[in-house]
Formats: structure tokens, sequence, C-alpha cells
């Protein structure tokens, strides 16, 4: 394999490169430039230390102040109360079909993160195998609007999962389902490269059109809630802190 300039500079840029808070800069971001391509180091790493030192609350609260709506789908909730974010790879089933798991796997790029629309929960789709396959791919979480299961070894793995419910059993490999295209769950549009968050508080999606306005208002309310607990450490009232009193 021949070897140029660019490729060698690509190599040797730092990506686990941090900035501080106060010097972030988040202009002009797209969802896209959560995955670095080679030409959007300053954008990527930008994102980086913006979205690892944010919460689903925060994301939640800043997508509020720009579109009066939250994001939220109450439904699915933290199975291992690990933080992911990236953008969205979309799947639709039924819950016998376990088998459109292996193919959306399959399908996905590295740093996406799987959603996926079931039909009902009565049946699992999601369990310690596709987690460890999807996890040594480089797919960052998964989201079930549906069961997920072994839940002994989901609560240990080094990888994200959410879920509206559980239970032990499941269906068949059939590979049935619809991969990446827009699904409805809980009245919430959800498109593929739409971007996802999610925590130990819940899940928060943003359309992808909206993702830098969000991301700019974000990085505002972390700087205001950072200076708001600063005030309380010098012994400040939340009450006067916020016009209460």
């Amino acid at each position: 394999m021949s070897v140029n300039p660019k490729i060698i500079l690509n190599n040797t840029k730092n990506l686990k490169k941090r900035i501080s808070v106060d010097k972030i800069d988040v202009s002009n971001v797209s969802v896209s430039d959560l995955k670095f391509n080679g030409n959007n180091y300053d954008k990527y790493i930008n994102l980086m230390s913006l979205l690892e030192n944010v919460s689903a609350c925060q994301v939640s609260d800043a997508y509020n102040s720009i579109s009066r709506r939250s994001g939220v789908i109450k439904s699915i909730k933290p199975i291992n109360n690990q933080k992911v974010f990236g953008s969205i790879f979309t799947a639709e089933t039924t819950s016998d079909d376990w088998g459109t798991s292996a193919l959306a796997i399959d399908a996905a790029d590295e740093g996406d993160v799987l959603f996926f629309k079931v039909d009902c929960d009565d049946k699992a789709i999601w369990g310690e195998l596709a987690s460890s396959c999807a996890r040594d791919k480089g797919i960052r979480g998964c989201v079930i609007h549906g069961s997920a299961r072994d839940l002994d070894a989901l609560l240990y793995m080094d990888f994200p999962v959410f879920a509206s419910n559980f239970c032990p059993n499941a269906g068949s490999a059939l590979g049935l389902g619809v991969l990446n295209e827009m699904i409805v769950v809980d009245g919430v549009k959800i498109n593929p490269g739409d971007f996802f968050i999610g925590d130990e508080s819940g899940i928060v999606v943003i359309p992808k059109e909206l993702f830098g306005k969000t991301m700019s208002a974000s990085l505002d309310v972390k700087i205001k809630e950072s200076n708001i607990i600063n005030l309380i450490r010098e012994g400040k009232s939340l009450g006067d802190i916020v016009g209460l009193k």
C-alpha cells in the first residue's frame, strides 16, 4: 500500500485530545463530524470534548430551548447505566425476529448507535451475543423499543444498551426486518443519521438538521450550569441564583 503525506498526517493526529469546556468551539458542526474522516479533526475533537462532558438532561434542555421539544422517548430506559452518543442506524422488525439484529450489526458503520423499533416486547431481539458482536465491530450502543435479554451479562459488559423491557425468551433468526429507514417511536420520527445520546437518566433523539444548533445550545447550558455550581460552592443559595428571592 502506498503511503502519502496525508495518510501520515492523519495517523499522527491525537484523536484522544480533549479541550476544556471554556475553549470548546462547536460552530458549524454536523452529525457527520461525530466520526473522524481525515479532514474534520478540529470539529471532531471539539464535539468529543463537549459530548463527553454533557448529560442527556443538558442536551434535552438545549434542544427544548430551540425547538420546544424535549427529544425524550420516555418508554425506553437504560439497561446497564452507561452513556453513549452517536449517529443513528435504524431497524424495524417483529419480536419473533432477532435475525434482523444480526443484519443491522453487519450493515451499520463503526461509530453508529443501533436503534430498533419492535412491534411488541414479548420476545427479546437483543442479548449478550449481539452486544459482543456489535461492540467488536465498533458500534457505540444499542437502543430497543422492545425487549433485551441476558441481563446477567449486559449489566457487566462495556456496551451501552437501552430498552423498553427485558425478558428471557427470544424468537428466531428470520432476518425479515427493514434497515435504515425512518421509524416512528412513541410519536417521535427518527431518521437514519439523527443524533442520539443516552445515559443513566434516559435517552434523547435530535433531528440531524438541528444538531449544530443543539450542540451550541448544549455548550451554553453546560457553561451556565458550571457557573451556578461554582456560585453554590461559594455559599449562594439556588433560590438567590435563579432569582426566586
